[in-house]
């Protein structure tokens, strides 16, 4: 395996990055996830926009985006594989050991590991903890993913693969790595990215796409919605067949099945919508 560090390809075994990175010693850095389908990247340039976003908001340097491009392309054909997940970190870089960022600039480095098809349909629950929707870093994609992997890990406790959040003000808000759609009355309807929730590029082409509406949800709207779904880069849309103890035995549901059916047409029809 290679992947791309600060500028060119490198072996897996030999690439390294400082102790003092920013991103290791306070999480100072963001990230993106691509799909990479036949060594082809689905919504790159959605990511990338959204990846310049995510710097602008942390106060980073703007990516060089076609040094981006560049790696990822290099590192797609240095490792081919049928269904890939392709990841971009950007870092604040060689830094202090405090808050204060150093003066080396950023740190690049894209890798990618083999995935596999999702299920159509899987478990989730709800946890205690929020999102804050009026946070400094909120709708970022940070690196700071500590929240996520310990609602996560409660997640595989119970058999389920996805927790979910709601905000300080009650309402649903977003998975750990996914956004949540409800079907109500045979609409479907996704939390506002006032939120909380993180803009994904998966939520955006399925509101596109389906014509889902953006409405504020209680967090217990998943007690009562006719069917559940969740999008994400390597989700796709996914069925929900069991939020916590409830479970929906149909799942994928006839307006879910549908969401699943036109994605995977508009998806296969423009690698880059």
């Amino acid at each position: 395996m290679k992947l791309w560090l600060d500028g060119g390809l490198q072996d897996i075994e030999s690439a390294r990055v400082s102790v003092f990175d920013h991103g290791l010693t306070v999480g100072d850095g963001i990230f993106e996830t691509v799909k990479a389908v036949h060594g082809r990247p689905f919504a790159l340039t959605r990511h990338l926009d959204r990846l310049t976003r995510s710097a602008r908001g942390l106060g980073l340097p703007d990516p060089d985006l076609d040094e981006v491009r560049g790696a990822c392309t290099a590192v797609l054909a240095a490792n081919p594989m049928p269904l890939g997940r392709l990841r971009i970190t950007y870092t604040g870089g060689h830094g202090p050991l405090g808050s204060d960022r150093g003066e080396h600039g950023p740190t690049l480095v894209v890798a990618l590991g083999e995935s596999v098809r999702r299920p159509d349909s899987t478990a989730v629950i709800t946890v205690p903890w929020t999102r804050n929707e009026r946070g400094a870093v909120t709708g970022l994609k940070t690196t700071s993913y500590a929240e996520n992997v310990v609602a996560l890990a409660r997640a595989r406790e119970q058999d389920a693969s996805e927790a979910l959040f709601g905000n300080t003000v009650g309402q649903l808000c977003e998975g750990t790595g996914s956004n949540v759609f409800v079907v109500l009355d045979g609409e479907i309807h996704t939390p506002p990215l006032a939120s909380g929730c993180l803009a994904g590029v998966t939520r955006a082409l399925a509101v596109e796409w389906t014509g889902a509406k953006e409405t504020d949800l209680p967090l217990d709207v998943l007690a009562g919605a006719d069917e559940i779904f969740l999008t994400s880069t390597l989700r796709d849309v996914q069925a929900v067949r069991r939020v916590d103890a409830r479970q929906l035995p149909d799942a994928p549901g006839p307006v879910t099945a549908k969401a699943m059916r036109v994605f995977d047409e508009r998806a296969g029809d423009d690698l880059d919508p």
